[in-house]
């Protein structure tokens, strides 16, 4: 069994961040509020600088460096979050630092990491890959290589949001936050079950990378085969030793996410907290919207990061549309007559729904002779109103499939 960090760890990292890190501020979500029955508060680490709780972490580790390995400089690998907080942390103290990304990184993140005076090595298709490319650097260089989650001081210097929610909400009954390695679930979990044991702490995995529900059901860390999910952040095939030792012995639950949850916690987030979070950043969020874990009020969703490519969130915003049923892709075939298209349109339009993208197609080898395809981009105010619309379509002849 693997030494826990302590909450003296979590305190003295705290007196390391004093005037480097923000104590970000708590907001209150209705719509969260309303589906857990009591008060939902958003912890958000998406407005931290760099953009993250990972700078948190990072700084802990590398303040804690002796002057001969500061000057051998320090290398890490992340697909964004950890590598801008490293870049950022080194920068602060005067550190030469260099980061391993995925060879598809989101390129605002590579830009960033590099603005922040790292040099950037892309490199393999995963994190985990960038990894042993990361180790392999610091095995030839001397580097210090700073793990993103597997160790104590980065837990202890994740685990001072704990602290930060504590003192802000002292009445706090549930703690939600997202987890890849699980160094932030495991510094909550250290400063939770030291101040507030009664306080329940429960992390969020995408359901494509999940690799910690088999892996507490095993009892030591288990590799996933593969993984894959938008939750770039989150996407880690391996629990830490560490990290596993802490998520089994303080951390009360772990619970999945879909894509389609991440997607739509995005969008809620936006429109109705007014806040840009990337989709490993939503993961707490989207555990409660979606009602996949019970919460005791009030109770607190962990905002990890805020770091999401602009191109990317076009996608993630129809992606969370689609999700929601307020946006529907689909196909009719009707007879290629002049009138034919204007009539399809009109009933859309008596049903109040907003077309926003129209393809006609008349080349088509699955079409019957005079047949025409027109796909359809469709704006709805919600499920129920799609089901209307989509009733309304077949009830008025036509064959609809979605694609």
């Amino acid at each position: 069994m693997r030494e826990l960090v302590t909450i003296a760890d979590v305190q003295a990292a705290a007196k390391t961040l004093a005037g480097v890190v923000r104590d970000t501020p708590l907001e209150h979500s209705s719509p969260l509020s309303e589906i857990a029955g009591g008060p939902v508060w958003l912890k958000c680490e998406n407005l931290q600088r760099a953009g993250s709780y990972k700078v948190r972490g990072a700084y802990v580790r590398i303040s804690g460096l002796s002057s001969v390995e500061r000057a051998r400089g320090v290398v890490a690998a992340s697909a964004g979050n950890h590598a801008q907080g490293v870049a950022l942390a080194a920068g602060l103290l005067g550190i030469r630092s260099t980061v391993f990304m995925p060879v598809g990184a989101p390129l605002p993140k590579v830009a960033a990491t590099r603005s922040y005076g790292a040099d950037v090595e892309l490199t393999g298709a995963t994190v985990d890959e960038a990894l042993v490319a990361a180790r392999e650097f610091a095995d030839r260089t001397g580097a210090v290589f700073i793990h993103p989650f597997d160790h104590p001081d980065v837990i202890a210097g994740q685990g001072t949001v704990a602290l930060e929610i504590l003192a802000a909400l002292p009445e706090a009954a549930t703690i939600v936050a997202s987890v890849g390695g699980g160094g932030l679930v495991s510094g909550i979990g250290v400063v939770v079950k030291a101040l507030r044991p009664d306080v329940r702490v429960v992390g969020v995995q995408a359901v494509g990378a999940a690799a910690f529900p088999p892996s507490l059901a095993a009892g030591h860390p288990v590799r996933l085969a593969s993984y894959s999910t938008i939750a770039d952040g989150i996407a880690v095939g391996i629990p830490g030793d560490l990290t596993f030792a802490h998520v089994s012995d303080l951390v009360d639950d772990v619970v999945t996410v879909s894509d389609d949850d991440l997607s739509r916690a995005m969008l809620m987030l936006l429109e109705r907290a007014k806040l840009m979070v990337e989709p490993a950043g939503a993961a707490a969020a989207a555990a409660l919207l979606t009602g996949k874990v019970a919460v005791g009020t009030p109770a607190v969703a962990v905002l990890s990061g805020g770091n999401v490519d602009p191109l990317l969130l076009m996608k993630l915003i129809e992606h969370g549309l689609a999700a929601a049923g307020r946006f529907l892709r689909f196909t009719v075939r009707c007879a290629d007559r002049p009138g034919k298209l204007a009539r399809l349109l009109a009933l859309i339009a008596d049903s109040r729904a907003n077309v926003s993208d129209v393809e006609h197609r008349r080349h088509d080898p699955r079409l019957g002779f005079g047949e025409v395809a027109v796909s359809l981009s469709v704006e709805t105010r919600g499920g129920e109103h799609s089901g209307e619309l989509v009733r309304a379509l077949r009830a008025a002849g036509y064959e609809v499939t979605f694609r």
